[in-house]
């Protein structure tokens, strides 16, 4: 039986194509590695909506890939009223995107919100959106993402 307060956990960035369904995928990996993944909700939204019903962007399909996850099936949501009381934790990419996060945190929430590598590795660093860099980015975002959600996993 795992004691652990967190049962859930919510992936959050801007758009939710690029860091946050990479971070569902490889949180997902990492968890079933570790044979912890069963009866865990892992999801992933956007701040903003303007890719809902999307797909995540290829280069973060091809990331997770070339690591033998496949997060292709994936559809890019916008962070609702409801994720608050549904997750455990909400944990954004970067401090932007934890300050929308806490913007629309409704009164009745019970999701604890932060950093992601704050609350995986209690350091305060952000994970940069690759969205206008080159695959070299996506690759350094993959790396960051995988180090956080092996720190993550010790909390599930």
């Amino acid at each position: 039986m795992n004691n652990s307060p967190f049962r859930s956990v919510l992936f959050v960035c801007l758009g939710n194509i690029c860091r946050s369904p990479l971070a569902e995928g490889v949180f997902r990996s990492v968890l079933a590695a570790e044979g912890k993944g069963d009866g865990i909700r892992i999801d992933s939204a956007g701040t903003n909506g303007y890719h809902t019903g999307e797909a995540p962007d290829e280069r973060s399909i091809a990331v997770a890939g070339r690591y033998g996850i496949d997060i292709s099936n994936q559809c890019c949501r916008q962070l609702t009223l409801e994720d608050f009381t549904r997750f455990d934790l909400i944990v954004g990419m970067d401090r932007a995107n934890v300050a929308a996060i806490e913007t629309r945190r409704p009164a009745n929430a019970t999701a604890q919100t932060g950093l992601l590598y704050e609350i995986a590795l209690g350091e305060l660093k952000q994970i940069p959106d690759p969205y206008y860099g080159t695959n070299v980015d996506f690759e350094r975002v993959y790396r960051m993402i995988l180090a956080a959600s092996k720190g993550l996993s010790k909390r599930f």
